[in-house]
């Protein structure tokens, strides 16, 4: 006997579902209440699907708020129902798929969907076949409802549908998919690629078994008229490109062909998804082969695309020229991530290969969707990072007519393209230059704020060469230009400009110390002004600029014009309100560089710090114990202000002693350092360590408690936990010498372990190295008879590190374990002498240790043996040999 609904109970279900559609609060709030009682009768759930598939009397928006409510509950109690109710609901899903409504259909799909992934596709073993079955309806709504609930399914369970658990049945899913490539219907015909698409990336079997049929079907759709046809031929293209580009190249010619076609569809979406193809093929070793011949086309095509739209402009008010008097929307600002502080040392080359700003792709993130503008932007930069100066001559004849173009539109697309390739074709770049970047120093005055806005981005992809030229050429007038546009009266080419100059700022470093008085005086001007993301900007342009002057910011005339507003601001936030992240990453920056300037500062920077890290800690506590009652702390609050109390630490040194002697917190950083959060442990390492250089005497009476912590995180898999534990233990080693004996044996296994890793990275190696050296140094009979087990790592991971302390204090390490264990080092003995020759100049006597231990090795095996020997030498490596040790 089939269920039937109370007329009452009916009633009521349906006056719930009216009034859940008022935009009244008061309203909601009652619905609510109203939802969660009537979830305690079982039988509800009947009712929610019987007003979705079979009261066609009621209008199609209550019938399908209906079953999203249904879906809602199944998800969050599907267990529960009693086994009546779901079979009910089940049946009531299948029989009805093909309802005549497509908004009924697609609710409908989405419940099935919902109830297939709580674990129901074992226990609803007639639903695929069903569906399937479906397809073959001659009723085109029964079709299409059961393809739309198949592709959901697809989507949402596409792993365990290649899977044993059901049997495989994508044997018999993706033949009968291939077959409705050619359905009459452009709708079906879409699903059908969609529903094959699920299964590309994961290289289903079922897939590859058919893969040439399908690249058949798919080229055979090629030019169909439907927009979302093309689309996911488009997409399914992209996809086989990245996993099987095999069964591609034999095509790869007529492809490219296409994606050119498409890539300039009337239809944006089609446009879109055809541009993914270029920054796939990019990234595929056979890109230069295929594609260098279509440049010619590709290139301006690409440029094209570069161009806001019209609908881009009216999203970006692009007619709006100030509007720094309007406060910022609360969701217009993304949340922002703190990056914890990892310890690195100095290295020989002083730039970094590969920019670190590759990712930022230009600017206008409040269309954070993805965009054709965007992916041709994109494409264009990979482009220029694999063509490098070979993309120039098809480039630079449309450049000169896109920067002097008297549409504002075509002109900003100009300029985006110059700062799109900066990367790829800077030295194909350098001789236009000269008059290029007075042209763009010229755009930030332009009267269009987007063409004033993307000019500051394209100058800072140019900074680096801005700097290595005559600072009067172009670094001054590109920082006053970029400084007056700090102080633009429109909140985009703000936020541009302030992320340009925190840009130069670590470009130029200490180039900027003439200038740090005005610079100063407008980054101090835009606090008064700006509204509230753009303040988060200022901060991170303010932090960076300590960061690249370091000490020259310490005199009392910059003091006296920076610190007074960060401290209003300081005092105006709450202990809750994450806006104190940046300013905490700011002031951390600003503390490091002032050193005894911040002193009149530090108190209670460092007690709020304190406090923070406490209330965090309580609400963890309260939050384990009674997770119903509290919530989890956001433990970013915590990570920053550790990271400012290293920031106080390192920047203060000695004077933060009395700081630490009135507080708690070598008995908080206890409980950080056991944090379940990596973030957590990796920022409580880095401030033991800087606490240890700076006060160790409130350190060390809690050393035997913190090595064991130390060393269970010399844990690899946690990357920069490891590095910051195995700095810390390097550090301690330093202060606690001889004392350190009980405790080398905590930590040496693991250290040894990480140095002869593969594919450790080389930070963890450089700090690695350097703790094991340190351990040497003040336990060297300890330490030496592991030397043959480290020594060849050990030596390659400090060659490339600059002359400087921690590097001075390992080697010494090393000579003095060599000294007890000479024959550790005896077959890797090359090594030692690569790394000895690394040194610039090192203090007289590690100089004399160097030439006691050469000498010795060649008195050892004499002469014949010592030419042989050193005939294996690069040139340069003897030469120096000879030249500073006389071997």
């Amino acid at each position: 006997m089939d269920w039937q609904p109370d007329e009452q109970g009916l009633q009521q279900v349906l006056q719930l579902l009216r009034d859940s559609q008022s935009p009244n609060t008061a309203t909601q709030r009652i619905v609510q209440d109203k939802l969660k009682q009537l979830n305690q009768f079982p039988d509800f759930n009947n009712y929610l699907i019987f007003v979705l598939t079979r009261l066609k009397s009621e209008d199609e928006p209550t019938r399908s708020l209906s079953g999203l409510i249904l879906k809602n509950n199944v998800k969050a109690h599907y267990q529960s129902f009693p086994p009546p109710v779901a079979d009910f609901i089940k049946q009531e899903c299948l029989n009805n798929i093909g309802d005549a409504s497509s908004l009924i259909r697609a609710t409908i799909g989405i419940l099935i969907t919902t109830i297939a992934s709580k674990g129901e596709l074992q226990m609803w073993p007639e639903l695929l076949p069903q569906l399937c079955n479906l397809l073959n309806s001659e009723d085109y709504n029964t079709c299409e409802g059961a393809f739309g609930a198949l592709q959901k399914i697809c989507e949402d369970s596409s792993e365990l549908l290649d899977s044993d658990a059901l049997n495989r049945p994508l044997n018999i899913m993706i033949p009968k998919f291939l077959q409705f490539f050619k359905h009459c219907s452009p709708k079906i015909r879409s699903h059908a690629i969609a529903c094959v698409n699920q299964f590309i990336m994961d290289r289903a079997q079922a897939l590859m078994d058919n893969i040439d049929t399908f690249i058949e079907h798919l080229f055979a759709l090629a030019v169909d008229d439907d927009p979302e046809v093309r689309k996911n031929v488009c997409r399914a293209l992209v996809m086989l490109l990245e996993v099987r580009i095999d069964r591609l190249i034999p095509h790869m010619h007529s492809i490219i062909q296409y994606m050119l076609q498409r890539t300039q569809d009337h239809d944006e979406n089609v446009a879109l998804e055809a541009c993914e193809f270029w920054l796939t093929l990019a990234e595929q070793p056979i890109c230069k082969e295929v594609l260098a011949s279509h440049l010619v086309q590709l290139i301006p095509i690409l440029v094209n695309g570069m161009k806001y739209s019209e609908i881009d402009i009216i999203l970006l008010k692009g007619d709006v020229e100030e509007d720094e008097a309007v406060p910022d929307s609360e969701q217009d600002i993304k949340p922002r991530f703190h990056k914890s502080r990892t310890v690195t040392l100095p290295h020989e080359a002083e730039r970094p290969d590969g920019s670190e700003d590759a990712e930022d792709d230009d600017d206008d993130d409040a269309l954070s969707d993805w965009n054709l503008r965007k992916c041709s932007a994109a494409a264009l930069d990979v482009l220029a990072n694999v063509f490098r100066e070979e993309l120039l001559p098809h480039l630079l004849p449309l450049l000169k007519g896109l920067l002097f173009h008297p549409e504002w539109v075509v002109k900003e697309s100009g300029i985006l393209v110059l700062g799109a390739i900066a990367e790829g074709c800077m030295q194909g770049m350098v001789p236009y230059l000269p008059e290029l970047i007075p042209h763009l120093i010229q755009c930030l005055s332009d009267k269009k704020a987007l063409v004033r806005s993307i000019a500051c981005w394209t100058l800072s992809r140019y900074a680096h060469w801005v700097v290595s030229q005559p600072p009067d050429m172009h670094l001054k007038p590109l920082m006053t230009e970029l400084l007056k546009r700090i102080l633009d009266g429109n909140k985009r080419v703000q936020e541009a400009a302030c992320s340009a100059f925190a840009t130069l700022e670590e470009e130029a470093c200490t180039e900027l110390v003439p200038y740090l008085s005005y610079i100063l005086d407008t980054l101090v001007f835009a606090f008064g002004k700006y509204q509230h993301k753009n303040l988060l900007i200022l901060y991170d342009a303010i932090g960076t600029l300590a960061d690249s002057v370091g000490h020259h910011l310490n005199q009392p005339e910059y003091i006296q014009k920076l610190m007074p507003p960060l401290i209003q601001k300081w005092n105006e936030l709450k202990d809750e309100d994450k806006d104190l992240f940046p300013l905490l990453e700011c002031l951390s920056s600003v503390a490091t560089a002032l050193q005894s300037g911040f002193l009149p500062y530090c108190e209670p920077v460092y007690q709020r710090c304190v406090t923070l890290v406490q209330k965090t800690l309580a609400q963890a506590m309260m939050y384990t114990q009674h997770p119903e009652q509290y919530e989890a702390p956001d433990k970013d609050f915590m990570i920053v202000a550790l990271d400012l109390l290293s920031g106080l630490a390192e920047g203060l040194g000695g004077h933060v002693e009395q700081l630490v002697a009135r507080s708690n917190i070598m008995t908080l950083l206890f409980q950080c350092m056991q944090d379940s959060m990596p973030e957590v442990r990796q920022s409580s390492f880095a401030l033991l360590g800087d606490l240890t250089k700076a006060c160790f005497i409130h350190v060390k009476p809690c050393i035997a408690e913190f090595m064991p912590i130390l060393g269970t995180n010399l844990n690899p898999e946690f990357i920069s936990v490891c590095n910051n534990a195995t700095w810390a233990i390097g550090e301690i080693c330093m202060q606690m010498g001889a004392e350190m004996q009980p405790y080398v044996q905590m930590v040496l296994n693991n250290l040894v372990e990480i140095i002869n890793r593969p594919n450790t990275p080389k930070t963890l190696l450089e700090n690695t190295a350097i703790t094991i050296g340190r351990l040497g140094y003040v336990c060297p009979q300890e330490v030496a008879p592991m030397l043959q087990q480290f020594i060849r790592p050990w030596c390659t991971s400090l060659r490339n590190i600059r002359d400087n302390e921690e590097k001075d204090s390992a080697f010494r390490g090393i000579c003095m374990m060599i000294g007890v264990n000479p024959g550790g080092v005896v077959q890797d003995f090359i090594f030692f002498c690569d790394a000895v020759a690394s040194w610039v100049s090192p203090k007289d006597d590690l100089r004399d240790m160097f030439y006691k231990i050469l000498h010795g090795f060649k008195d050892q095996v004499g002469e014949d043996n010592w030419q042989q020997f050193s005939e294996q030498f690069p040139p340069l490596l003897k030469e120096r040999l000879a030249a500073f040790y006389g071997v």
